[in-house]
C-alpha cells in the first residue's frame, strides 16, 4: 500500500473530488478512548509520529484538557489519506464524553454525516454512549462502532476466548437496539451494525492494533490469535499485522456515506424550504457550483482575527471576499478570511467546496445554528440540545474596573458555548452563569480568570427550578393603576402533546409565523380556534387572544405580550422561571385615551391577574434530576444504596455481572453536590458515577415550602410566598 504524507495543499486539493470526503465525528461516553483513537488516524496522516500515537492526545490541545485528561471541547481536523490507491480526505470532529459537556456532541452532528461511535470493553453501553448515539440518528448520521479495550476484558477480567465473545455480541445487539429504537424510519435495518457487515472494529486505541472482519480476513488472524497475542501482551504483534489506522480507515471509507449521498437523505430533515428551489437542489446535489449555502455549528474567539465562524458548507464555494447573509441578523458580512482546522492550528486557505468543514474570519455577531447563505433563504431548523442547564453561580469581577471585560468575556464564552446561559439580575445587579453542572462552570471560571486574566468571585452553586401551576383558574380580572382599564384571564397548564413538542423543538418559542403552527398545535391536541388565536409562545407559555371585537387591543398588544413574557420570567411563588403555562385573555375595557394606556398601566394590569390565577390554580416547584449510574465492586453496594437514599435517590435498575455491580438511581441535583466525595468515601474509592440529564420532575410536597422560603430568602425577598390576593388588591 503506497503511503504519504499530505499538507494542506493536498487537502484542498481533495475537496474537489466530493465522492471521497468523509465528515466523521469520533463519539463516546466519557473515558471510552476516542481522543487516544483519533491519534492513530492523525499520525497515518502524517501530523504526529506513530510512536507518540495514543500518548500525545492531539485533539485535547487545550491546557485543561490535558490536565484534567478528558476532552472539553469539539476539535475539528482535516486529514489526507491514500488508501487502495485513491486519495481520501476526512474532516474529523474529536467531541467530549463527559454529560457537561453535551452540548459540543450536538452541535457537531449537524456538521457530520457518519459517526464512529467507541465503546469501552468492559463498561459496555453506558448512559452517555446512548445519548451520543441518539444525537447521531437524530441528526441523520450514519453509525460505525469501535469496541475498545479489548485487552482489558483478558487481563483484568480474566474472561477466555468463548466469554470474551459473548461480552462484545451482547454490546452489539445494545447499539442495534438503540438503533432499532431511534433510526429514521427508512434507515433502521440499513444502519444495523454487526460484525459480518464490516461496520463493527474491535481493539485496543491506545497500543493501536484493530480487528474488523475484512481485516481478520485480509491479513489472516483468527480470534484465538487475538486472545493469545493479548494475554501474552504481545501488542507490537498485533500492531504489524493488523494496525489501528488501517482497519478504522478501510472501516470510515467503506461504511460511511459522503456528502453526495448523504444530503441527499440529511437535507430534508434539517432544512424546510422548498426542496424544488434552486438551492434546495443544489443542496441535494451537494454542487459546488450553486448557491452558497452553510450552517454554523461553532464559534471560536480568536484573539488576533475576532470571531471565528466554523461552518459546514452543503452547497456552492466560499471564497474570501466573498458576501455572505446571515440569517438571524438579515445583514450581509463579508468573508476576510477561509481557513481549515488542523487541530489547534488554522490554517488560511483560498477557497472551500460544498460538503466540507471551514473556518471562516469576518463574520461579525455569528451564532451557533446560524444560517450562511449567498441570499436570503428559508433558514436551517434550530439546533436543539438534548440537556437544560442545571446548575446556576452569581459571578462578579473583584474589582469594578474589570466589569466590562467581564460582560465581554461572557458574551464571547455564551456565544463559543450556547449551552451556557448568562443573564443579568436587574434588581441585584449580579450576572448569573447557568450551565449543565459543577464542573462546566468551573471550566467557565477557568476560562474567564486564568485565560482571560479577570479576576472573579463566583457564590456557591445554587439549583435552577421551574414553576408550573397544577389546576385551572379563572377568569381573575386586573385592574390598571389608574383603575381605567381591565383585563380578564384564565390560566391553565398546556396540553401535555403541545408540551411534549415544544420540549422537542417541534413547537419554538416567538410570535407565530404562517400556519405550520396551528396545524402543528391541533395535531399536538389544542382546540383549533385556540391554535388561531396564539399571540406569543414564551419559556414554553402560551398567551392566547380569546376576545372578539375588543376596541384599542391592538394598540395595547405589544405592551399585553411584553407583560406576559415578564410574569413568565420570573414567577409569582420564588421568582423562578415560568414553564408549561397556557394563559387566555377571555375579556378587557381599555380606556379610549392613549395617554391612560401606556406601559406603567397595561404591564401591571397584565401581571397581576396571570400571579393571582396562577396562586389560586396552585404553583409548585419543579427541580432537575440526574441519572446517575455508578460502578461498584458487589461488597460496597450496601453502602451506595445507603448513601442513595439519603439523597432522596430512587433506585432505577440494579445489575451484578462478576465482582462488579451496576446500580443505576435518579437523584435531584440538589442532592448531587458533594456525591462524589461521599461515594469515593462509601467505596474506598472504587465506586465510580456517571451522570447523564434527566429531565424536570414535581418536587415532594412536603420539601415545597421550605425550598420557597430558602429561595426567596437567598432573593432578599419575604420568606412567605404571596397569596392571589396580594396581586389583586391595590
Amino acid at each position: 500500500m503506497v503511503r504519504k504524507e499530505y499538507v494542506v495543499e493536498e487537502v484542498v486539493r481533495m475537496m474537489d473530488n466530493i465522492k471521497n470526503v468523509r465528515n466523521i465525528a469520533i463519539v463516546a461516553h466519557v473515558d471510552h478512548g476516542k481522543t487516544t483513537m483519533t491519534d492513530s488516524l492523525v499520525a497515518r496522516a502524517g501530523l504526529i509520529s506513530k510512536e507518540l500515537a495514543g500518548e500525545q492526545r492531539v485533539m485535547d490541545f487545550d491546557e485543561q484538557e490535558q490536565a484534567r485528561g478528558i476532552t472539553i471541547k469539539a476539535a475539528n481536523i482535516s486529514l489526507a489519506f491514500n488508501y487502495n490507491s485513491q486519495d481520501y480526505l476526512i474532516n474529523l470532529i474529536d467531541t467530549p464524553g463527559h454529560v457537561d459537556f453535551g452540548g459540543h456532541v450536538t452541535r457537531a452532528m449537524r456538521a457530520v454525516d457518519g459517526v464512529v461511535l467507541v465503546i469501552d470493553a468492559v463498561e459496555g453501553i453506558m448512559p452517555q454512549t446512548e445519548t451520543v448515539l441518539r444525537q447521531a440518528l437524530k441528526e441523520k448520521a450514519r453509525p460505525t462502532v469501535f469496541i475498545n479495550k479489548i485487552d482489558r476484558l483478558i487481563n483484568e477480567l480474566q474472561l477466555d476466548a468463548e466469554a470474551m465473545q459473548k461480552r462484545l455480541i451482547k454490546i452489539i445487539t445494545g447499539v442495534n437496539k438503540i438503533i432499532e429504537q431511534y433510526a429514521p424510519a427508512d434507515k433502521k435495518e440499513e444502519w444495523q451494525i454487526g460484525v459480518s457487515k464490516g461496520n463493527v472494529a474491535f481493539g485496543s486505541a491506545f497500543h493501536k492494533w484493530a480487528v474488523s472482519i475484512k481485516s481478520m480476513s485480509r491479513f489472516n488472524i483468527k480470534f484465538p490469535d487475538i486472545y493469545n497475542h493479548c494475554k501474552k501482551g504481545e501488542h507490537k504483534v498485533l500492531v504489524e499485522k493488523s494496525p489501528l489506522d488501517e482497519v478504522l480507515l478501510e472501516m470510515v471509507v467503506d461504511h460511511l456515506p459522503n456528502p453526495l449521498v448523504a444530503q441527499k437523505y440529511r437535507i430534508p430533515v434539517i432544512w424546510k424550504g422548498d426542496l424544488e428551489s434552486a438551492e434546495g437542489k443544489a443542496m441535494l446535489n451537494c454542487d459546488p457550483s450553486g448557491k452558497t449555502i452553510g450552517v454554523c455549528f461553532g464559534v471560536v474567539n480568536d484573539e488576533h482575527a475576532g470571531e471565528v465562524a466554523v461552518v459546514r458548507l452543503f452547497s456552492g464555494t466560499v471564497k474570501k471576499g466573498d458576501m455572505l447573509f446571515l440569517a438571524s441578523r438579515l445583514t450581509s458580512e463579508k468573508v476576510q478570511q477561509c481557513a481549515i482546522y488542523m487541530g489547534p492550528d488554522r490554517v488560511m486557505v483560498d477557497n472551500v467546496k460544498a460538503g466540507s468543514i471551514v473556518g471562516l474570519v469576518g463574520l461579525r455577531d455569528v451564532y451557533v445554528g446560524e444560517t450562511l447563505s449567498d441570499g436570503q433563504i428559508t433558514p436551517f431548523e434550530q439546533i436543539k440540545h438534548y440537556s437544560e442547564p442545571v446548575v446556576t453561580k452569581s459571578i462578579e469581577a473583584k474589582d469594578s474596573k474589570d466589569l466590562a471585560k467581564l460582560i465581554l468575556a461572557l458574551r464571547q464564552i455564551s456565544k463559543e458555548d450556547p449551552t451556557l446561559k448568562v443573564e443579568i439580575n436587574h434588581e441585584t445587579g449580579e450576572h448569573l452563569i447557568s450551565g449543565m453542572g459543577e464542573l462546566h462552570l468551573e471550566i467557565i471560571e477557568y476560562k474567564i480568570a486564568k485565560e482571560r486574566g479577570i479576576p472573579i468571585a463566583t457564590s456557591p452553586p445554587i439549583v435552577v427550578y421551574r414553576e408550573m401551576i397544577v389546576g385551572k383558574a379563572g377568569p381573575v380580572e386586573g385592574k390598571s393603576p389608574n383603575k381605567h382599564t381591565k383585563l380578564k384571564f384564565v390560566v391553565e397548564p398546556v396540553e401535555k402533546g403541545v408540551y411534549e413538542a415544544m420540549v422537542e423543538g417541534r413547537i419554538p418559542d416567538g410570535r407565530p409565523k404562517g400556519k405550520s403552527l396551528v396545524e402543528t398545535l391541533v395535531e399536538c391536541g389544542m382546540n383549533r380556534e385556540e391554535a388561531k388565536s396564539v399571540l406569543d409562545i414564551h419559556n414554553r407559555n402560551i398567551l392566547i387572544n380569546d376576545t372578539r371585537g375588543i376596541q384599542y387591543l391592538n394598540e395595547i398588544m405589544e405592551l399585553l405580550i411584553q407583560g406576559f413574557e415578564e410574569a413568565m420570567d420570573c414567577g409569582p411563588l420564588a421568582k423562578e422561571k415560568v414553564f408549561g403555562v397556557k394563559v387566555r385573555l377571555v375579556d378587557a375595557l381599555i380606556h379610549e385615551d392613549p395617554v391612560h394606556r401606556g406601559p406603567a398601566q397595561i404591564i401591571p394590569a397584565t401581571k397581576r391577574p396571570i400571579y393571582a390565577a396562577m396562586l389560586y390554580a396552585g404553583v409548585t416547584l419543579q427541580e432537575p434530576k440526574q441519572k446517575v449510574t455508578i460502578l461498584c465492586p458487589h461488597e460496597y453496594m450496601g453502602n451506595v444504596i445507603t448513601l442513595i437514599q439519603g439523597r432522596r435517590g430512587q433506585l432505577l435498575d440494579m445489575q451484578q455481572e462478576g465482582e462488579q455491580s451496576t446500580i443505576v438511581v435518579k437523584l435531584p441535583v440538589a442532592e448531587m453536590f458533594g456525591f462524589g466525595n461521599d461515594l469515593r468515601s462509601a467505596t474506598q474509592g472504587r465506586g465510580i458515577p456517571y451522570q447523564e440529564y434527566a429531565g424536570y420532575e414535581p418536587m415532594p410536597k412536603e420539601l415545597l415550602a421550605k425550598v420557597v422560603r430558602q429561595i426567596r430568602t437567598r432573593k432578599g425577598d419575604k420568606p412567605d410566598p404571596p397569596t392571589a390576593q396580594d396581586f389583586l388588591d391595590l
